[in-house]
Order: C-alpha cells, then sequence, then structure tokens
C-alpha cells in the first residue's frame, strides 16, 4: 500500500527540486560567473568615469551649456546637444607595415543591451549579458534567464523565443538599441540611465569618433571584455548543470516508483520529504496512496445521519469546546 508508482507530475516536482539544488550548488563554475559579474561592475564603474573625461575634453560641460542656452532663445535651429550612452572612440598611436600611423576605433555602447564585438547595431551577445546580468531578478520574475545558454547549440525555435520574449519583457527592453529612440522601462531604463553624457551634433555615433589615447582605449577594450566573460562564464557553468540535468531525466524516466527517485536524492545528498511530493496533485488532490484514495472517495457518500446521531454529535462537538 505505502509502494508509490511514479508518474509524470512526481517526476516533475522531483526534476525541478534536485535542479534546484544544482543551481545553488557552491561550485567552481558558478562561482566563476558570480565573480565575473561582480567584475563587470568594477570595469563598468571605471569605464564610464574615463568617458565622461574623454566626451568632455571634445564636449566641454561649457559648450553643452552655451548651446542648450542658444536652443532656449532660438529653438530647433540650435537643438544641437544629445544626451548618449554610446560612442565612437578611436586613438592614432599604432602604425601599419610600412610605418605609417593607422587609426585604431570602435563603438562602445553601455546600455544594457550593448554589443559586444565592436559592432552599433544590436545582437544577441546584447541580450545574453542582459539577462546573465539580472539573472536572480529574472527568475523571481518566474523568467528563464538561462534559456540562451541551455539553447546554445539549437536555432531560434518556438520554445526559446517564448522564454527570451518574457525576459526582454520583464527586464523593459523596447525596441532596438541602436535606434536613436529609447523607450526602455524598468530594469532596463534604470539601468541605461546611469551611463548618459551630453555630446554635441546631429548625426550618429558612427560618424564622430572621438579621440583618446590608447591607453584609454584600452581601458574601454578591457571593459568590453569584462561584459563578455559575463556570457561565457554563464554559459559554462548552466552547461555543467544541463549535463547533469539531461542524465537526471533519463534516470526519472526510467525509475517506476516514488521510492527510486527519493533513494536517488538521498545519494546525491539531497534530502527530500516523501510526504511533502505526494501532498497534492495538479488538482490539489492527495490520491496517490491508495488509503488516503479511499477516505477521499469514503468522504463523498451522501451518509444518512438520524435526528439522535445529529445531537449526540452536537453534544460531543460542545464538549470539546468546553
Amino acid at each position: 500500500m505505502s509502494k508509490i508508482r511514479m508518474n509524470t507530475e512526481l517526476r516533475n516536482k522531483l526534476f525541478n527540486k534536485i535542479k534546484n539544488v544544482f543551481e545553488n550548488e557552491d561550485t567552481q563554475e558558478r562561482e566563476d560567473f558570480l565573480s565575473a559579474r561582480e567584475s563587470v561592475d568594477y570595469h563598468y564603474d571605471i569605464a564610464h568615469k574615463l568617458a565622461k573625461q574623454v566626451v568632455e575634453r571634445s564636449y566641454p560641460p561649457e559648450d553643452v551649456a552655451t548651446l542648450r542656452h542658444f536652443k532656449k532663445k532660438y529653438g530647433n535651429p540650435c537643438d544641437v546637444v544629445a544626451k548618449d550612452k554610446c560612442f565612437y572612440f578611436a586613438h592614432s598611436e599604432d602604425v601599419n607595415e610600412d610605418q605609417e600611423i593607422e587609426e585604431v576605433k570602435s563603438h562602445f555602447d553601455f546600455g544594457l543591451f550593448g554589443n559586444l564585438n565592436g559592432s552599433e547595431y544590436s545582437d544577441d551577445d546584447g541580450k545574453k549579458f542582459a539577462v546573465a546580468y539580472f539573472r536572480e531578478e529574472l527568475k523571481a520574475m518566474d523568467c528563464n534567464p538561462d534559456i540562451y545558454a541551455q539553447q546554445s547549440e539549437n536555432k531560434d525555435n518556438p520554445h526559446k523565443t517564448k522564454h527570451v520574449d518574457a525576459c526582454m519583457k520583464a527586464l523593459g527592453k523596447v525596441g532596438n538599441s541602436y535606434s536613436s529612440r529609447d523607450d526602455s522601462t524598468g530594469m532596463t531604463k534604470t539601468f541605461n540611465d546611469q551611463y548618459y553624457l551630453d555630446v554635441i551634433g546631429t548625426s550618429y555615433c558612427r560618424s564622430r569618433a572621438i579621440a583618446c589615447t590608447k591607453d584609454e582605449y584600452e581601458t574601454f577594450n578591457d571593459w568590453r571584455i569584462a561584459k563578455g566573460n559575463v556570457v561565457s562564464k554563464h554559459q559554462t557553468w548552466i552547461d555543467t548543470i544541463q549535463k547533469q540535468c539531461d542524465q537526471l531525466k533519463i534516470g526519472l524516466k526510467a525509475y517506476r516508483y516514488l521510492s527510486e527517485g527519493i533513494e536517488l536524492a538521498t545519494e546525491l545528498g539531497i534530502q527530500l520529504d516523501e510526504a511533502e511530493l505526494i501532498r497534492t496533485n495538479s488538482t490539489g488532490l492527495t490520491i496517490y496512496n491508495p488509503s488516503n484514495l479511499a477516505s477521499m472517495i469514503k468522504g463523498m457518500k451522501n451518509k444518512h445521519q438520524s435526528r439522535e446521531a445529529k445531537i449526540l454529535a452536537r453534544k460531543k462537538y460542545e464538549e470539546s469546546v468546553n
């Protein structure tokens, strides 16, 4: 009577509980990911403070203030000051094989979805960084921030698209990161608002390369590499969890009884409460144990109760209360 057969719902319960333990274990891969995420905050701080210095060398705050004064006075014809969070930085301290000076430049986007390869256009790498950076917040919102890592070897598919879209919505991403209009909300807006700087000009960032030194350029590059490191360490960590989960699914599928799943968890050092696992099914009823099912069915019977029995029951109730 106590031998409980495994079913899909019990398998899913066991799988999710064990997977949750996998995700919270202090493994080297998880520690590397968390360290990479802490490091990127440091690099963001250093790189943006430097970007402010470099940008203000080209666009002095006093000039910005003057132009804003004229805009207020003359309107749109003097509307040439704007805030931006992405910049082309360039230096001319390298020489080529012919010993000629060579300009080195790249696009650096401080936004949450900023690219990791120097392109000014949005790509999945920026989204991968965003979901890894806000992983815990997205998990708390019932999103799957690991979807890119889990589907790294698969092409776009409905399952992947569904979870990516849910993550983007939860983050508050609106439109494309390269759009001149930023209508982002929530976490994305809060993140991006930290990194806007005043620039002068009406053209896109591609045509306004801002001069910097080679050392300054390398600092910006180090920051962008740190963003990429968050993505790669997240991928490595999730890969280890995915491999464990693949084997877990195979094992649970082969088990006929719940006791086998409990034994597996115990061998993995995970303590699970069998009573909790079988307490409810999808309809909220405890029906897996035959004795529980029998009690439930008996309770459904419409039994006749005499007047004397009702009075006796009432007396017993009043005595128990008093």
